[in-house]
Order: C-alpha cells, then structure tokens, then sequence
C-alpha cells in the first residue's frame, strides 16, 4: 500500500467538522493488553471499502492494518438512514463509547455538512451514528461478510487496540 494514499485523500477538499459534543468520562490512561499504550500517536486512520481494510498511521508511516467487515450494503456512499451503506470521505473520531452494544465503539463525525445536502436535496434523511466497532452479537451476524447498518466491525481484540490508540479528533478517511 501506498503510504501517501491517504494524504492524497485531503487534498481532494474536504473539511474536518467540528466535533459533537460529549460526556468526558473520568480520565483513564489507555491500557492495551494490560499495559499502558505509549506507542506513536495514531495521526490519522484510512479505510479502504474494497479491500475491507482499516490502517492506523502516524503521519504517513501504517502502523498497524485490521480486516473489518462493512454495511450490509456497502457499495457507494451513504445517502440515507436505512440504506445499510458506508460512508465515503473525510470524517473524524468524535466520541468514544465503552458501553457500546458491540463491545467498544468510536463514533464518526457522520453526517457532515456535504451529506447532510447531499440527502436534503434527495428528500431523505442522511441518517447518523455511525460508528467503528467490535464485533457482531450473535453468530448468525458473523457469518456474513457485511452486516451492520453502515458502521465498521472490527474482531473484538482489534477494536480494543483501536479504541486505546486512536484519540478524538483523529481523522478518518473512508475511500472505494
């Protein structure tokens, strides 16, 4: 893989939103298989719909890349809630969740500004909440390829990594 892919993605124009609000909850140092993570920071993450890759990288080096599973729908991008589809383009982390319904989750800056018009001019609602996320609650869920409403599904021990490397306000960049 390219190392300068994602960079290339900033260039087409796209603008970071400002984060959601959410509850901080009480400060806890990021453990990571028991040990506190002091690695390099995680500058940005890209994720790459076909390959159903997902690369966590400081500045322009891959540190680490995790298999992940999409919308059950996840050819092009999300226009609508209910669509099963992922979105494409340039989001960041914007809250954490330790009591998600999928182990861990870290919410994504969908909708933005361009999705939001993008769906209003379509007469649809873009949707929200989406998310990356451990994996699916029941076997009859892991057996499919894709199969969340649009969110990304990592194993449960890669979303753990995830979660304790990745900070707010990281960019994501989500491409074909």
């Amino acid at each position: 893989m390219k190392k300068r892919t994602f960079l290339a993605g900033i260039a087409t124009g796209f603008a970071l939103q400002p984060a959601r609000a959410f509850e901080p909850l009480e400060d806890t140092r990021p453990l990571l298989n028991g040990r506190i993570y002091s690695g390099p920071q995680i500058t940005q993450m890209l994720l790459h719909k076909d390959r159903r890759k997902l690369y966590l990288l400081h500045e322009e080096e891959v540190l680490k890349s995790y298999r992940v599973r999409l919308g059950f729908n996840p050819s092009g991008h999300k226009l609508e809630q209910g669509d099963g589809r992922t979105p494409e383009g340039l989001y960041h982390i914007d809250r954490r969740n330790y009591k998600s319904s999928f182990y861990l989750s870290l919410g994504i800056s969908y909708p933005n500004s361009r999705d939001i018009a993008r769906s209003r001019l379509a007469g649809v609602s873009p949707g929200g909440d989406i998310f990356i996320h451990g994996g699916p609650r029941s076997a009859k869920e892991g057996r499919k390829r894709d199969w969340t409403a649009g969110c990304i599904s990592l194993r449960n021990d890669d979303m753990r990594e995830v979660f304790w490397m990745t900070e707010l306000g990281t960019p994501i960049f989500i491409t074909v």
